[in-house]
């Protein structure tokens, strides 16, 4: 007697269909799974047959072979627990098992039998869907966010006996619904708020440009400036996400199991900040069976790394291809895996070990051999691909105490849109790049071109400062948002581009956003 029951497994952020194919014939009792499964795939005959015993049915008494195809590929995980378990109850009871091709199944069983939460769950939903399946069944845990995937039933099953007895029409199951659009609209508010910052106008300018351009930020101030309460707010100034934004950034959190009955969906930006013991792994993602980092788990939101010169000189290195390309490749010998990582970077650090370094109210303990040791642990590469460096001071007294209402985040976040749209008109025939900081060379020439003022400015800031070629791309892709963001000049406007020209003023501003790293630094 042979069942085919249908399931799905995970590689990389997408899911592939998993036919299991349940075999019983004569000979001593015995359960063979075949296919590359991995250990937790394995101990799976224990679970199930345990579970099946405890919900009342009986599983083959001779030798049962289980086929998860394709067999090229590795599985793992207890996800199978539940297809296995009704591909032996089939077996046994000899039903025909030709009316479950139209279902797929993913489940982890407990020993009695109860469907336990698995993850994934997102990226299963979706393959379902894409290979025609009429309904698929997860466990009763992960039925809303599976029901984010229209046009597919989803039934969240509690336990193995109500999962059969449904599929041989003894009970009934009512499929979960979710309305995306409802959910999606309902959940976009944030806790904070930029009108939450007292003073440091000059520090919410630059969050603003930085978030009007997807452009990287480094803030250096003294320990309780503020750098980790703005950092906390940028996200409620970055455009809202838009649904293909948000379905993507939930199938990295669902892989992840960050998931749960409660947060079924990301709605808003994500939000990452990894303490700075982290490994290169954790950040990067990895592992024997490849699993997204903070890298990726901050796609399509902010990487915030506090106190950066405390994190590993390796973890911060492996950064520079996912920060320029977007996208993390992590090589196994099992194959290769491609995880996106399109993250805006917030990082923050004090001037010094103590933290006091040129404070004009406390003085610094430290020695110059120690400020310049502490300052090297961030690379220059590191540095150059940080579009922005900006100092934040200590809040003054009449700032924390002032009654005057300051902006709110959506206010900003109105100006961040209005640019961004900019942007988007801009590079329409070129859907790669989303915004300013994602311009190649190709794009610098276009769309950058500078008059002889603004020229002779940036050479002489060049020559000045010593900056890198990879410096001046940086600092034309900051004007060229400044020039955006804060169009003074339309008539100005180079009518054959339709755009605003970068004047000095710009340029101006995008170079002093790059001194510390030169002026200071060194």
């Amino acid at each position: 007697m042979l069942a085919k029951i249908y399931s799905a497994a995970i590689y990389g952020v997408d899911a592939y269909e998993v036919e299991i194919e349940v075999n019983g014939a004569g000979g001593d009792p015995n359960i063979v799974i075949v296919g590359l499964p991995d250990a937790a795939v394995k101990e799976s005959r224990d679970r199930v047959t345990t579970a099946i015993t405890n919900s009342g049915y009986f599983w083959p008494r001779g030798r049962t072979t289980i086929n998860l195809a394709p067999a090229d590929i590795k599985k793992e995980g207890p996800s199978f627990d539940l297809p296995i378990a009704l591909g032996m109850i089939a077996v046994t009871e000899e039903l025909d098992s030709s009316p479950f091709e139209n279902f797929s199944f993913v489940g982890e069983l407990a020993l009695d039998g109860a469907v336990r939460a698995v993850r994934g769950v997102l990226p299963v939903a979706l393959e379902a869907r894409r290979r025609g399946k009429r309904a698929l069944f997860v466990p009763e845990a992960n039925a809303l966010e599976a029901a984010m995937v229209d046009k597919i039933d989803i039934y969240g099953v509690q336990n193995l006996r109500q999962t059969f007895d449904f599929l041989r029409g003894e009970t009934v199951l009512l499929p979960t619904r979710a309305d995306l659009t409802d959910f999606f609209s309902a959940h976009k508010n944030y806790d904070v708020d930029f009108s939450d910052v007292k003073g440091q106008g000059h520090v919410k300018r630059a969050m603003e440009v930085a978030v009007a351009g997807g452009h990287n930020v480094l803030m250096i101030g003294p320990p309780g400036s503020g750098k980790s309460m703005l950092a906390k707010r940028i996200p409620t100034i970055i455009p809202p996400l838009s649904l293909e934004e948000a379905i993507a950034t939930t199938k990295i959190h669902s892989i992840a199991g960050l998931l749960d009955g409660e947060r079924s969906f990301v709605s808003t930006r994500p939000f990452r900040s990894p303490h700075h013991t982290i490994s290169d792994i954790g950040l990067l993602g990895g592992g024997a069976f490849p699993n997204p980092g903070e890298v990726s788990l901050a796609h399509n939101g902010v990487l915030f790394l506090d106190e950066l010169p405390e994190f590993k000189r390796s973890a911060l290195e492996v950064m520079r291809q996912p920060i320029e390309d977007g996208k993390v490749t992590v090589s196994r010998a099992a194959g290769s895996v491609t995880f996106p990582s399109e993250f805006m970077l917030v990082a923050a650090m004090n001037p010094c070990p103590c933290g006091y370094f040129g404070d004009l109210k406390r003085e610094c303990r430290c020695g110059p051999v120690q400020v310049q040791r502490y300052r090297q642990r961030i690379s220059g590469p590191l540095l150059d691909r940080i579009d922005l460096h900006i100092e934040v001071p200590a809040v003054e007294y009449r700032d924390v105490a002032s009654e005057r209402a300051e902006e709110t985040s959506t206010a900003i976040r109105d100006r961040v849109m209005r640019t961004r749209q900019r942007q988007q008109e801009r590079f329409r025939h070129d859907p790669k790049v989303t915004c300013n900081a994602r311009m190649t060379t190709r794009h610098l020439k276009q769309h950058c071109k500078l008059r002889q003022d603004s020229q002779d400015l940036i050479r002489v800031a060049m020559n000045e400062l010593n900056l890198s070629a990879r410096a001046y791309d940086r600092i034309l892709k900051v004007s060229r948002t400044i020039a955006d963001l804060y169009d003074k000049s339309a008539s100005r406007t180079n009518s054959s581009r339709g755009e605003i020209d970068i004047s000095p003023e710009h340029v101006s501003e995008a170079i002093q956003y790059r001194t510390f790293d030169r002026a200071l630094w060194v």
